[in-house]
């Protein structure tokens, strides 16, 4: 029986280690994969969080993880709420969260509203400025209004329901949506107000350019000054009571509320010429002056000197120097500017994507597009004048005859039987002859009316553009024909007028003074020129 008992006694001692060891194993186990926690990610309305997205994770403890939360359009991240404790910064919508617990968090959006602020002549509003502002929904925003001297605050207009004091220059507004509010200013009694501006090429100084309040029978003084390339021309507008309209630094007296402008323009120019875009002016000094559309380059022809004739194509300038070379800047897609290795040049006209320079000895060389043959010029003899189109040219023979070559899809070559012409001038599809008796030839494209000139008398000089031509009479009044879109025909009440000029869309004139007038498109300061 002993035998037997120990042997029970040892089979339970084995059932224990048994039991014991295999606790160990599971502990050890437990113990190889460490704690893991879960982690919840929530959202408010007005957004979501794209890292790592939104639901329930889980991670090992220790486990850094990264977070991103991105506002819809119209509202802004605030803040993490929750379980924050272990978020690096509860502030930054790209943060990260340390998993040393359960965690569950929420990334908070709030609406974002504008508050537009404005305000009339007369005062400003300091708080919080003029323009567009962005606050969060339900946020008081401080208004302040400030009048000028002489003027004084009336009433905020627009969207006022959340001003606390619509008739208060202090006051607030409480964001619950998108807001225009315009601050309201008025003269104080027996004021008048002063609003002053200033054409391109110049500002006025003193006492600046705005609207300014003034008592009764005050006299202000007034200066101009000129940018590089203009001078001051006059005073326009309410002048009956300014001391000299043509001194940039005069005076005005008070007798009531009066607009002024300041009028600037380009000076001491001799001959002008203008392309698609862009006005050229060459000056008695032998610079040259430039306007407009600059996209190729264009303009750049500030220094420029010796210069004696220029000429502006659709997108390039060129200028004859005085030693009978020649210079040119702008689009080069076709080689109309490789001008560099011409000599003995005397004249020289540019087109849309060609340019051509006379030679002393009446022969004409050629640079650029040639796409409809319109440099084949190789041949032309005693040639005057050039003029150059969109896609043809034409040459003035000495005789008083012509010659063409280019397109022809028009007519705008068919000059072949034309006498006693004393110069040409070709548009983009017609051109035009001026004759020795002062009447005007035409031929080519004239769907716009730019041909009828037969009527036209006491010409002495013809400018060809798109759609339209320009004459110059003899008593320095001009005369035009053609599409008038933005005014480019509207010269009639030009006077004093030497020269004229014709692009694309434009019109310019050169006045006997050296001043320069324009019409006609202005969408890239082509007519800044004055007038």
């Amino acid at each position: 029986m002993k035998i037997i008992l120990n042997s029970g006694r040892r089979h339970c001692v084995a059932r224990v280690s048994i039991f014991l060891v295999t606790l160990a194993l599971i502990a050890g186990m437990v113990g190889c994969d460490g704690v893991r926690y879960d982690l919840t990610i929530t959202s408010t309305v007005g957004g979501l969080v794209t890292t790592p997205g939104e639901r329930t994770f889980t991670y090992d403890e220790g486990t850094v993880v990264d977070l991103i939360a991105k506002p819809d359009e119209g509202y802004y991240f605030v803040s993490w709420t929750g379980d924050v404790g272990t978020v690096d910064d509860v502030n930054d919508a790209n943060t990260a969260i340390t998993m040393n617990g359960d965690c569950s968090i929420t990334a908070n959006f709030v609406a974002i509203y504008d508050l537009t602020v404005a305000s009339t002549e007369g005062g400003s509003v300091n708080i919080p400025g003029v323009g567009t502002f962005i606050y969060a929904a339900n946020t008081m925003v401080d208004l302040v209004a400030e009048p000028h001297e002489h003027y004084h605050f009336v009433e905020w207009t627009g969207d006022v329901y959340a001003i606390t004091d619509v008739e208060s220059a202090a006051t607030n507004i409480t964001m619950y949506g998108d807001y225009s509010i315009i601050a309201n200013f008025e003269l104080d009694p027996g004021c008048y107000s002063l609003t002053i501006s200033s054409t391109v090429g110049g500002s006025v100084t003193t006492p600046g350019e705005g609207t300014y309040g003034y008592a009764a029978n005050t006299t202000v003084g007034l200066v101009a000054q000129p940018d590089e390339d203009y001078q001051f021309q006059t005073w326009t507008g309410d002048v009956d009571t300014i001391d000299n309209v043509h001194a940039a630094a005069t005076s005005i007296t008070m007798y009531d509320s009066y607009f002024i402008t300041a009028v600037f323009g380009w000076f001491d120019i001799t001959q002008v010429d203008a392309g698609a875009h862009h006005t050229v002016g060459l000056k008695d000094d032998g610079t040259v002056a430039a306007v407009g559309w600059n996209g190729y380059g264009e303009c750049n022809v500030g220094g420029w000197l010796d210069i004696t004739q220029v000429a502006a194509g659709s997108y390039h300038t060129v200028g004859l120097k005085s030693d009978g070379t020649a210079v040119a800047v702008g689009n080069n897609n076709h080689g109309q500017c490789n001008v560099g290795g011409w000599t003995d040049i005397i004249q020289i006209s540019a087109g849309a994507g060609q340019t051509f320079g006379l030679k002393s000895d009446g022969t004409v060389v050629a640079a650029g597009d040639n796409y409809h043959g319109q440099c084949d010029v190789g041949s032309w003899m005693g040639i005057n004048q050039t003029a150059a189109g969109g896609c043809h040219t034409v040459g003035l023979k000495s005789d008083c005859t012509l010659v063409a070559t280019g397109s022809n899809y028009f007519g705008q070559c068919n000059v072949g039987g034309w006498t006693d012409i004393v110069q040409v001038a070709a548009g983009a599809w017609h051109t035009v002859g001026l004759k020795t008796d002062g009447t005007v030839v035409a031929v080519g494209d004239n769907l716009y009316g730019q041909r009828n000139v037969g009527g036209w008398a006491d010409i002495t000089q013809v400018a060809a553009g798109s759609y339209h031509t320009v004459g110059l009479k003899t008593d320095g009044t001009v005369v035009a024909a053609g599409t008038n879109a933005s005014g480019k025909c509207d010269v009639g009440s030009w006077t004093d007028i030497v020269q004229v000029a014709a692009g694309w869309g434009h019109t310019v004139g050169l006045k006997s003074d050296g001043t320069v007038v324009a019409v006609g498109y202005n969408d890239y300061g082509e007519c800044d020129v004055g007038g």
